[in-house]
């Protein structure tokens, strides 16, 4: 039995690190004139990323608030489920549960970091495609995220 339990932890720790066979990774980063705290004020929220992405419509936030269920602009629904958050490090990492979007076994996180007089932010996703090519899923992905960190940064 612990040789399982060991192998299972060490399955989990290459998914979170972008190890797995297949993984896709996309990044994205924009500075800001704002503080990292007046940056994180913005994403800082769970639930937030309704007021500050221009795709997303609406978000629906669980009673227990660890998972969001975002309504697209033009249709479609995401549900991502929030797997760690660190405050003091300004970042949060989630999964998503299900989407329209051409993705499996999608893990990200989105942080805030001090840069210069001001912050950057920085999204970062670890994936595998699903019904597209690699280069298709990695496009949406970076599309995605190249929309929400230029809109937080402006």
């Amino acid at each position: 039995m612990p040789k399982i339990v060991t192998v299972t932890a060490a399955a989990v720790a290459l998914t979170f690190s972008g190890l797995s066979a297949g993984a896709v990774e996309s990044t994205y980063k924009a500075t800001s004139t704002a503080t990292p705290e007046a940056a994180w004020k913005k994403i800082g929220d769970f639930c937030g990323i309704a007021t500050w992405h221009p795709a997303v419509e609406k978000c629906v936030l669980s009673d227990d608030g660890k998972k969001r269920t975002l309504s697209l602009k033009g249709g479609g629904t995401i549900v991502e489920t929030l797997v760690g958050w660190d405050d003091n490090a300004h970042s949060y990492t989630y999964e998503i549960v299900s989407s329209p979007l051409p993705v499996s076994d999608y893990v990200s996180t989105i942080k805030v970091l001090p840069e210069g007089a001001g912050s950057s932010v920085v999204w970062t996703g670890n994936y595998k495609a699903k019904g597209a090519s690699d280069a298709d899923a990695k496009n949406t992905i970076d599309g995605i995220y190249k929309a929400g960190v230029d809109a937080i940064a402006k």
